[in-house]
């Protein structure tokens, strides 16, 4: 099943690879900020642990659909600007 969800992601296109890379960022942002809401200590943890794994998802997830070659072509892209 891991290789039918890899192959898959591999499919989609390099526009939706950046759209779900950069996804990631709201995420991480989120996982720290949401530590100064007036809620528990667990709450916070609980919080904490959904919106980093939603990032972690979020960067892992679009690496995969980038794959080497689509790494290389946003790196160069960034380089370039």
């Amino acid at each position: 099943m891991g290789m039918k969800i890899k192959e898959w992601l591999q499919s989609l296109s390099f526009r939706t690879g950046v759209i779900v890379l950069m996804c990631c960022i709201p995420f991480y942002i989120l996982s720290f900020a949401q530590m100064l809401l007036p809620i528990s200590t667990t709450a916070k943890g609980v919080l904490w642990a959904v919106l980093f794994g939603l990032a972690k998802t979020c960067q892992y997830g679009g690496l995969t659909i980038l794959g080497v070659e689509g790494y290389k072509r946003l790196r160069n892209k960034f380089r370039k600007q």
